[in-house]
């Protein structure tokens, strides 16, 4: 029997969209996948006719695709989310027990979740953290804001590296609330690179980087960061079932690679 493949085969109908979706981890009672920047994973509560990963996934499953076929999977769920905009790895479970287990673990905080983030500004410190209280924002229920009525919230930040103005985060979220990371790193003067939502959207330029860049006249230049800088990296766990240690990652997408390589080339050591 051939393996299954290596990425879930997964479109919206009607050209809404198309999406090939890495796999990173599987077993028989886990798929670790690795969620582009700009999909949602659940329904969007204002528009539900927007495309989400779970109502592909659970096409895919009812009508058999081959994706689904070929694992022989009757079942799939997710016990977590990561933002719309966010990329990087989501847990899903193949069957019910699991999915219990895992949302038992999500809803304690157990996993240790670390994601990467390209942030405006250079700490002083190597490490600090932010532990400010959110909660959803009275005006605009989409966004969050830090409250002392808000509920506790607890990130653990780590520098990397420093690219004179840019830096690299590791970002360690204690407690998992919406926006938690963007909020957090924005209260302590670090926006992310092209958030709209928690900076001004400011994005990485070649030109910026580059001394002498000289792009074309008649073309607007690409951003290096067309979208937020934000990576779920890693996720680590005891596994729901057999109770193993379980490390699992997600490698950092093109763009977020091709922006380090250029910051790395052009303002290393600065």
């Amino acid at each position: 029997m051939n393996p299954p493949p290596p990425f879930l085969k997964l479109s919206a109908g009607g050209g809404r969209g198309y999406w090939e979706v890495p796999v990173v981890f599987e077993d028989a009672h886990l798929i670790a996948i690795d969620k582009p920047s700009g999909l949602l994973v659940s329904p969007d509560r204002y528009d539900r006719d927007r495309p989400n990963l779970m109502r592909m996934l659970l096409e895919g499953v009812e009508g058999k695709k081959p994706w689904a076929a070929a694992r022989g999977l009757d079942y799939i769920a997710n016990a977590h989310r990561i933002d719309f905009d966010t990329s990087g790895l989501l847990m899903l479970a193949k069957d019910r027990p699991t999915l219990v287990k895992l949302a038992e673990q999500f809803g304690n905080a157990s996993p240790k979740k670390t994601y990467l983030a390209l942030v405006s500004g250079t700490p002083p410190e190597d490490e600090f953290e932010c532990d400010l209280k959110l909660r959803h924002d009275v005006a605009d229920p989409a966004r969050m804001r830090w409250a002392r009525d808000g509920k506790k919230s607890l990130t653990r930040f780590k520098v990397l590296e420093r690219f004179g103005g840019v830096t690299l985060m590791e970002c360690r979220p204690v407690t998992g609330r919406t926006h938690q990371i963007r909020v957090h790193l924005l209260a302590s003067g670090y926006p992310i690179l092209a958030d709209p939502m928690y900076g001004d959207g400011a994005m990485l330029l070649l030109s910026q980087l580059k001394r002498k860049y000289r792009g074309k006249e008649e073309e607007e230049e690409r951003p290096l960061t067309p979208r937020l800088a934000l990576h779920a990296w890693k996720i680590e766990l005891p596994h729901p079932i057999t109770g193993e240690p379980l490390v699992i990652e997600a490698p950092l997408p093109k763009d977020l690679e091709v922006a380090l390589k250029l910051l790395r080339k052009h303002r290393s050591g600065r």
